[in-house]
């Protein structure tokens, strides 16, 4: 699944509003392209009106990610909610992880847990990284980890749901190539099993080196 960078932008607000103002939730189709349009925790920044988001919207249906909610009484017009979670079985952390993917592009796990605040709560960046390493572990990877660049001292996350504009095509192997790498606690694993071979070829050839000695009347 592939959504287009303004179907990411709208599935994005969705997510969004529900967590930081549930109550004005669902919206309308003017409210989304609002939200779809600030200025601010959005980039890049893009002008939607209500036609790009009703076109979004109809992406995200045939997606089976957008749900219509019909007019009921005191309201006058058709509404829209997002059902990422009960689509992919996602919990409200993850969901607001790929939220502010979606809306702010390539991130860092301490960038994505200030930047999450109003939506959600983690106990610390340890477990945003948890929790990003179990979504680019999945059958279909939402996130991945991109390469970094020259000067970068943080690894960055990008969700895979809807094209990045930000992102080269080519980068899209790398991200594939570093999603499928190990998570810190198995890399910390393996570099102790290989130490604790090395302890033991060291302890090999000193017992090796004493008989040698021994032979040789040292």
């Amino acid at each position: 699944m592939t959504l287009s960078v303004r179907e990411g932008r709208v599935l994005g607000c969705l997510v969004e509003k529900q967590l930081t103002t549930p109550q004005q939730y669902p919206l309308t189709a003017n409210a989304l392209a609002s939200a779809c349009s600030q200025a601010t925790n959005r980039h890049p920044v893009m002008e939607m009106d209500e036609a790009d988001v009703l076109a979004g919207v109809d992406g995200l249906k045939a997606a089976h990610l957008a749900r219509v909610v019909l007019p009921v009484s005191g309201r006058t017009v058709e509404r829209f909610r997002h059902v990422l979670d009960e689509q992919l079985g996602l919990t409200t952390q993850e969901v607001a992880l790929l939220a502010v993917l979606l809306l702010r592009g390539a991130q860092t796990a301490g960038e994505l847990r200030g930047r999450t605040g109003r939506m959600v709560e983690f106990a610390g960046v340890e477990q945003v990284a948890d929790i990003l390493a179990g979504l680019s572990r999945r059958e279909e990877p939402l996130v991945a980890l991109l390469p970094r660049r020259p000067g970068q001292k943080e690894d960055r996350w990008i969700q895979c749901l809807a094209d990045d504009p930000e992102v080269n095509p080519s980068d899209r192997w790398l991200e594939t190539e570093a999603s499928e790498d190990v998570s810190a606690p198995e890399a910390v694993s393996n570099l102790e099993a290989q130490l604790a071979d090395l302890r033991e070829e060291v302890e090999r050839l000193r017992g090796d080196f004493e008989d040698l000695r021994r032979q040789l009347g040292a």
